[in-house]
């Protein structure tokens, strides 16, 4: 074997593996992003449609709701649902976790 064979160049220059990088990553965000954003979407619907049957439960003199997601303190990481009143106050209505669903309704008194 002479020195020519056991060398072999490069198959692309580091500038076409550096296209080539970006142009993979650029393929993978098209095809996460759109997901991310669907589920976002309908998290945000499901928790705005479930605070406003809580708030329609707990809380029937309220002008509107508003459902905010946060992620402190711990125990109420997630969405929760606030009432707005009459005179603009919030009011906690309920926890409605990570992944919204139709809040568990309690009765207030024991009757």
């Amino acid at each position: 074997m002479s020195m020519d064979e056991e060398f072999e160049p490069p198959l692309y220059s580091p500038r076409r593996r550096g296209v080539m990088r970006f142009g993979v990553l650029l393929a993978i965000l098209a095809l996460v992003l759109p997901g991310l954003v669907v589920t976002w979407a309908t998290q945000v619907r499901t928790a705005n449609y479930a605070c406003q049957i809580a708030t329609n439960y707990y809380a029937p003199g309220a002008t509107s709701s508003r459902a905010t997601f946060s992620l402190l303190p711990l125990e109420l990481g997630g969405w929760n649902c606030h009432a707005v009143m009459f005179d603009d106050t919030e009011i906690f209505v309920a926890h409605l976790g990570f992944i919204p669903g139709a809040p568990r309704l309690v009765p207030l008194t024991g009757s």
